[in-house]
């Protein structure tokens, strides 16, 4: 195989990941946690919109993967309007308890990747961590950093019994292998998940998602 001639087809991204340190035995690349806490927060989406303005602001992903797969496709073609914002949270990509255990890592994977890159173009970046069952816990806390901040999305997490009880699961998972700081939460924040974590010392910042801001506006 000529290799200089496929050198010039990057398929899988590996400029991402270019001196990056490594995690886990699947090697996730490490995110280092800004120190730095956000005030506000605008979906991906939003704040890629021609309309948009206020960058006084963190970039968050808790919405559709289609909404923010372009980033992957064409990260470069984000990089400046992101770098005006204040930070990023890392991409959110989904992770589905029926969805074949090696999408579930290329898409922890991906996260990370991505969070890396930005990271390394200058961009302040706080983790998320996503987990779906017990088996994503083998690699889902790889790549990040404890004692420090870490982000979740709960909006549609914890409507259903079944699905509130995975997330409290790998909440509990992630405060005992990471022990953050502080726990930044998009979404609802119900006392009977969080409220544990806050009589441990955990600061719990909470931000109310694009769906719960829409019914306000609509019921008002």
């Amino acid at each position: 195989m000529n290799n200089e001639k496929f050198n010039n087809y990057d398929v899988f991204h590996a400029f991402l990941v270019e001196n990056a340190d490594f995690d886990g035995y699947i090697e996730l690349p490490v995110i280092k946690t800004s120190h730095e806490l956000p005030e506000k927060v605008v979906t991906f989406s939003k704040a890629m919109s021609k309309s948009w303005s206020d960058f006084d602001c963190w970039v968050v992903f808790y919405e559709h993967d289609k909404e923010f797969e372009r980033l992957w496709n064409n990260p470069k073609q984000y990089l400046d309007k992101l770098k005006k914002f204040k930070g990023v949270i890392s991409p959110d990509f989904s992770l589905y308890r029926n969805m074949p255990l090696v999408m579930q890592m290329w898409n922890t994977y991906r996260g990370r990747a991505l969070a890396v890159w930005l990271q390394n173009n200058g961009i302040e970046v706080i983790p998320n961590v996503r987990t779906a069952d017990v088996r994503t816990f083998r690699f889902a806390f790889k790549g990040v950093e404890s004692n420090k901040t870490v982000a979740i999305g709960t909006h549609g997490c914890i409507k259903r019994k079944e699905d509130k009880a995975y997330f409290k699961n790998g909440l509990a998972e992630l405060v005992k292998r990471l022990s953050p700081k502080t726990i930044i939460v998009y979404g609802a924040a119900p006392d009977d998940i969080f409220k544990v974590y806050e009589d441990m010392g955990i600061n719990i910042i909470v931000f109310e998602s694009e769906f719960a801001k829409s019914r306000k506006q609509v019921t008002a």
